[in-house]
């Protein structure tokens, strides 16, 4: 599983509309396959959106979906500067009413040994916890 932590400036007096527009977005992205779940949170100079997908080709899918593109434009216009999208491994999910967090799956190295997540830096545009460097295992 990965999350996608995305900061978003808006411009001033446009909150609002703007979560109008990503909740109907969010709602969309739930019928999506390998959507999880999501947050939008408020921050001091705009917002943050918390999206987490069992895998980032589920998320490729959807951000090339026409439901998607129909909301980007709008939602585009009342933004304040560029977006900056962080993509993070899950390693434990903990939520009320589920038992106790455990490891998602335990990460490997580019040789397929198992390591610790301490010992195991994420490259910021892999989702399979191999170093971009290595080889390429299927």
């Amino acid at each position: 599983m990965i999350s996608v932590v995305t900061h978003v400036p808006l411009k001033e007096g446009t909150e609002r509309e703007w979560d109008t527009v990503m909740l109907a977005r969010m709602n969309a992205a739930k019928k999506q396959p390998g959507w999880v779940g999501g947050q939008l949170l408020r921050s001091p100079n705009g917002r943050v959106i918390i999206g987490t997908w069992q895998s980032r080709a589920d998320w490729e899918r959807w951000h090339h979906s026409r439901e998607f593109r129909k909301t980007r434009r709008q939602l585009d216009g009342m933004t304040d500067g560029p977006t900056d999208p962080g993509w993070h491994e899950v390693v434990a999910e903990v939520r009320k009413g589920r038992s106790k967090g455990r490891p998602q799956s335990q990460s490997r190295d580019h040789e397929g040994r198992a390591v610790s997540m301490a010992s195991a830096p994420l490259d910021r545009h892999r989702t399979d916890g191999r170093r971009r460097h290595g080889p390429k295992l299927a």
